[in-house]
C-alpha cells in the first residue's frame, strides 16, 4: 500500500480516515446504542449515565499527551504505532461486547464501551499529534475542515448506518459492522502510513520516561491553571466552557429516547440521525464564514438564544399532548403519538442541527481568539477537555431529571440553562493594548 503521508493528498486522504474513526465510536453509542437500550426497556437515567460515562475519556485525554509523545518503538512509527494500536483494541472491545446480554448486563456493556472510549480518545492524541508534525502550515486549513467534516460522516455510519442495518440483521451483529469499519481503516490507511524520522529526546524509553511523564503532565496542570487565571478573556473564557452554550437535550439521549416512546423506527431514526448530521455540519460552515463578517461574540451570542427556540418549541407541544413522563416502551397498552407530535418532533430536532451546527464552530473560534498564543496548545487542549465534560454532565443531570420532572420540563430547564453562558460573553474582550508607535 503507498504511504499516503508523501503527498499532500495523500496526507488529506489519510487525515480524513484517520478522523472517520473517532466520529463511529461517537454516532454508534450516541444514536444507534442509546435508541436500542431505549427500545429495550431501559429508562432515561440509566441512558443518560450511559451517555455520560462515555465522554468522561475526552475530558481527560492531556493525560496522555505525554505517554504517546515519551513511549514509542521508533521503527513502528511514534505517531502510527499508537494509532495502529488502539485501533486494533477499539475493534477487540467492540467484538466483546457482542455476548453481553442487555439490558441486564448494562454496567458490564458501559465498562466495555468506556475502556473502547479510552483508546478512541488515544488515538485522537496521537492522530492530532501526527498532524501536527506532518501537515504544512498552507495544508492545515483544508485538513481540519476535512477532518471535522469526517468525523460527521462517521457519526452518520454508527449512527444512522447501523440503525439502517438492523432492518436487515440483529443487533449484536451490527457491533461487527463497526468493527470492521474501523479495522479498513486501519489496515488500508494507518498501517502503510510512514512518518518522517526525528531527534530522540533523552528521556524516550529511557529509565527517567515514567518520571519525564509525570512531570509533563504536572507541567500541563501548572500552564492549564496559568493561562486560564491570568487574565480576564481567559478566566471568563473558562467559565464560558464550564456551561452549556446553548441548549443541549436535543443533541444528547433525550432525543433518541423520545424517537423511540414516540414509535419511531430504527430506519426513521437513522434517517433523523443523517439528515441532522448533515445540517449540523453546513451550519459548522456558515456559522464560522457569518462570525467572521459580524463579530465571533455577537455571533455566538444569536446562536445561543437560537438554540433554545427548538428546544422551547418541543416542551410547548409535548406538554399539550399530554405527553409528559417516560412511559413503558415494552407495555402493550402504551399511548401512540398523535402525527401533530411526531412532526414536531422532526421539526425541532431539524432546526436544532442547524443552529447547533452554527454555534458549534463559532464557539471553537471564540476559544482560539481568547488563548494566550505562547501556551496555546496547553490552554486550548483544556478548554477542550472542559467542553467535553460539560457534554457528561449534562447527559447525566438531564436523564436524571427526566424520570423525575418529565420531558417537557427537562427541555423547559434545558433550554433556560443554556442561556446563562451569553452573559459572559462582552467579558470576553481582550484589553486593547496601545499600539507601537513605528518611526519613518
Amino acid at each position: 500500500m503507498p504511504n499516503l503521508l508523501a503527498s499532500k493528498r495523500g496526507r488529506l486522504t489519510a487525515f480524513f480516515f484517520l478522523y472517520l474513526t473517532e466520529g463511529i465510536p461517537l454516532g454508534f453509542v450516541a444514536t444507534a446504542v442509546a435508541t436500542q437500550l431505549r427500545r429495550q426497556g431501559v429508562g432515561p437515567e440509566e441512558i443518560g449515565a450511559f451517555i455520560a460515562s462515555f465522554y468522561i475519556p475526552w475530558s481527560f485525554k492531556f493525560v496522555v499527551g505525554p505517554v504517546v509523545d515519551l513511549i514509542h518503538v521508533e521503527r513502528w512509527g511514534r505517531r502510527r504505532m499508537w494509532i495502529v494500536g488502539c485501533q486494533c483494541l477499539m475493534v477487540l472491545t467492540l467484538v466483546a461486547t457482542v455476548g453481553v446480554d442487555l439490558p441486564d448486563e448494562l454496567k458490564l456493556f458501559t465498562i466495555l464501551l468506556l475502556v473502547h472510549n479510552v483508546f478512541a480518545a488515544t488515538q485522537d492524541v496521537a492522530i492530532d499529534a501526527l498532524a501536527v508534525q506532518v501537515l504544512g502550515e498552507h495544508e492545515r486549513g483544508l485538513a481540519n475542515g476535512l477532518m471535522f467534516g469526517a468525523a460527521y460522516l462517521g457519526q452518520t455510519i454508527g449512527g444512522s448506518g447501523v440503525l439502517w442495518l438492523t432492518a436487515f440483521m440483529p443487533f449484536s451483529s451490527t457491533f461487527f459492522f463497526v468493527g470492521a469499519c474501523i479495522l479498513s481503516v486501519t489496515l488500508l490507511v494507518a498501517l502503510p502510513l510512514k512518518e518522517p524520522r526525528v531527534e530522540a529526546t533523552p528521556d524516550d524509553g529511557g529509565e527517567g520516561a515514567a518520571a519525564h511523564i509525570l512531570h509533563e503532565i504536572w507541567t500541563f496542570l501548572k500552564d492549564s491553571v496559568k493561562a486560564m487565571f491570568g487574565s480576564r478573556p481567559a478566566f471568563v473564557g473558562f467559565l464560558f466552557a464550564l456551561l452549556p452554550a446553548g441548549a443541549m437535550s436535543l443533541g444528547l439521549a433525550l432525543q433518541s429516547n423520545l424517537a423511540v416512546e414516540i414509535g419511531m423506527t430504527d430506519a426513521g431514526i437513522a434517517n433523523l440521525a443523517f439528515w441532522s448530521t448533515v445540517l449540523s455540519a453546513g451550519g459548522c460552515i456558515a456559522g464560522g464564514q457569518l462570525s467572521d463578517r459580524i463579530g465571533r461574540r455577537r455571533a455566538l451570542g444569536i446562536y445561543i438564544a437560537l438554540i433554545s427556540i427548538p428546544v422551547f418549541y418541543l416542551s410547548v407541544v409535548l406538554k399539550h399532548h399530554g405527553w409528559i413522563m417516560p412511559v413503558d416502551v415494552l407495555a402493550a397498552d402504551r399511548p401512540i403519538a398523535p402525527p401533530a407530535l411526531f412532526q414536531a418532533f422532526w421539526i425541532a430536532t431539524l432546526l436544532y442541527a442547524v443552529v447547533n451546527g452554527l454555534m458549534y464552530g463559532t464557539r471553537t473560534a471564540l476559544f482560539m481568539d481568547v488563548t494566550t498564543p505562547a501556551v496555546a496548545a496547553t490552554q486550548f487542549t483544556a478548554y477542550m477537555a472542559v467542553l467535553n465534560l460539560v457534554i457528561a454532565y449534562s447527559a447525566k443531570w438531564q436523564g436524571w431529571w427526566i424520570e423525575r420532572f418529565g420531558y417537557p420540563n427537562t427541555l423547559l430547564v434545558d433550554g433556560c440553562f443554556g442561556l446563562l453562558c451569553i452573559f459572559l460573553l462582552p467579558l470576553m474582550t481582550k484589553r486593547k493594548q496601545n499600539a507601537a508607535r513605528a518611526g519613518p
